[in-house]
């Protein structure tokens, strides 16, 4: 006892330990803002931000309690900084939705684990919740067999499939008619395109979201150029759904948005739901998303239970202008 209370008198040993809790946490904050995204493993490591934020809050009440003010400081502007690109995920927009007064487009999104997700499961979330469009990742032709025996080409009839073994196939389905889009590939990843028009009329291009993984050296390029090739808002109406391998703490993401599109989850208040991890030693990150073009109102989002996946699916409903 008298060893710890020599330690905790000991300036010198305070200023140590709080700055040692503070420092990463301020470099973390200063790459997250500063607009530049390193290489590996900086990718992989930046979806874990918001349980940054919640370190950056703990580092500062260590160096209050140290009362190692200067370390305080430091771990005062983290917390603002990471505070300031995390907290507006858990808060709806505050903004007026866009003047969408057309008809309603629901959206699901699934990443089927190299198609081992359970197709009756899945099949059964779509007779309940009735979306108009499904996109499908990590989509196998053994996944299209058991789906399609299990009745999601009688729930929705239409379907634009790219099948592939592995993780690299895709695929949408919808409730109403499709045309075909070109593939996006990269790496051997493929990014379905569809066009989907809608009983009113309008025509919406869906894309079913898959870039690589940045899960090691080496990736990283194809996982960048994946998103990269996704088309930017504006001109047609859009919808980008399924497994980004990126959260909004990754540029990439953020300039989609920036690009003209909204993040449903990030809009509904909803955007800190996990939809990959949270079992095991690491945390859960948002790495399933819907970006809806910004003329687009957003109504409803849901991070849904898995279906047999290391994913969770996920479901918004949007207003067409």
């Amino acid at each position: 006892m008298n060893s710890f209370q020599d330690m905790w008198r000991d300036r010198g040993v305070r200023t140590w330990v709080s700055w040692i809790a503070v420092t990463p946490f301020a470099v973390w904050a200063a790459v997250r803002v500063s607009g530049f995204e390193p290489d590996w493993p900086w990718v992989p490591v930046v979806a874990f931000t918001p349980h940054a934020a919640v370190g950056a809050a703990l580092s500062l009440a260590l160096a209050g309690l140290l009362r190692r003010w200067a370390a305080g400081a430091v771990a005062l502007v983290t917390v603002l900084a990471l505070g300031a690109a995390v907290l507006p995920r858990a808060l709806p927009d505050r903004a007026p939705e866009p003047v969408a007064g057309g008809a309603r487009l629901r959206v699901l999104a699934a990443n089927l684990l190299v198609g081992r997700a359970d197709a009756v499961e899945l099949a059964g979330l779509v007779r309940s919740l009735r979306p108009d469009v499904l996109t499908l990742q990590e989509f196998t032709p053994l996944a299209k067999r058991r789906l399609e025996a299990a009745g999601l080409r009688e729930l929705l009839p239409y379907a634009v499939t790219r099948p592939a073994e592995g993780a690299g196939g895709s695929a949408v389905y919808a409730r109403h008619p499709l045309a075909a889009g070109d593939l996006i590939e990269q790496g051997g990843f493929g990014q379905a395109t569809a066009v989907l028009t809608h009983p009113g009329g309008a025509q919406v291009e869906i894309v079913s979201v898959h870039p690589c993984a940045p899960k090691r050296v080496g990736r990283l390029r194809c996982w960048l150029a994946g998103l990269e090739r996704l088309p930017r808002g504006g001109g047609r109406l859009r919808v980008l759904a399924g497994d980004f391998n990126a959260t909004l703490d990754h540029l990439p993401v953020r300039e989609l948005l920036a690009a003209g599109y909204r993040d449903a989850a990030d809009a509904m208040g909803r955007g800190l739901s996990p939809t990959w991890g949270g079992w095991g030693p690491l945390p859960g990150v948002t790495i399933d998303h819907v970006l809806a073009d910004g003329r687009m109102a957003v109504t409803d989002f849901r991070v849904l239970a898995p279906v047999g996946s290391d994913h969770r699916p996920v479901y918004a409903e949007l207003l067409l202008p």
